[in-house]
C-alpha cells in the first residue's frame, strides 16, 4: 500500500512539473530594481496604477489596497518580440489589454481571460514598508 501511495505522489509531481514548464512565458529576463514612494509625489490611489519605464517593455504598478500592490511587466507574453505588443490599463481599471493581439489580463492576478495568450503577465516582486515601495526580481 505504501508503494502505491509513493507511486501516486511521484506521478503527481512529474505531472505538475511538466505542466509548469508549459506555462512559462518567453518574456526576456531584465534586471529590475526600482523604488517608489506611493504616499508622496509618486502617489497612487487605491485601485489606481502607475506606469514605469523599466523592465522589458515597461512596468505597471497597481495598488490593490493601502499596503498591497501588484507589479507586472507591460510586455504581452503572447508575442514578446513585437515592440508594439504592450499592455495598457483599460478604462474599467481592473484589466489590461494588448492592442496588438487583443489579449486581456486581470490586474488582480495577471491571468489572461480573453485572447490568444496562453501565459499570464510576468509579475515582479515588491516589498512595502508603509512608505517605500521596492520593486525587484
Amino acid at each position: 500500500m505504501k508503494i502505491l501511495k509513493l507511486a501516486f505522489v511521484f506521478v503527481l509531481l512529474v505531472s505538475y512539473s511538466s505542466c509548469k514548464k508549459d506555462n512559462q512565458t518567453k518574456v526576456p529576463y531584465v534586471y529590475v530594481y526600482e523604488t517608489l514612494y506611493p504616499n508622496t509625489l509618486d502617489y497612487i490611489n487605491i485601485s489606481g496604477y502607475k506606469y514605469l519605464n523599466s523592465g522589458y517593455r515597461g512596468i505597471i504598478v497597481y495598488r490593490m489596497s493601502t499596503d498591497e500592490f501588484r507589479v507586472y511587466e507591460r510586455c504581452c507574453p503572447w508575442d514578446p518580440e513585437n515592440v508594439n505588443a504592450r499592455v495598457s490599463v483599460e478604462s474599467n481599471g481592473l484589466s489590461v489589454i494588448d492592442t496588438v493581439c487583443k489579449s486581456r489580463f486581470s490586474l488582480i492576478d495577471g491571468v489572461v481571460f480573453q485572447g490568444p495568450s496562453h501565459y499570464p503577465l510576468v509579475n515582479y516582486n515588491y516589498s512595502y514598508d508603509g512608505e517605500k515601495l521596492l520593486i525587484f526580481n
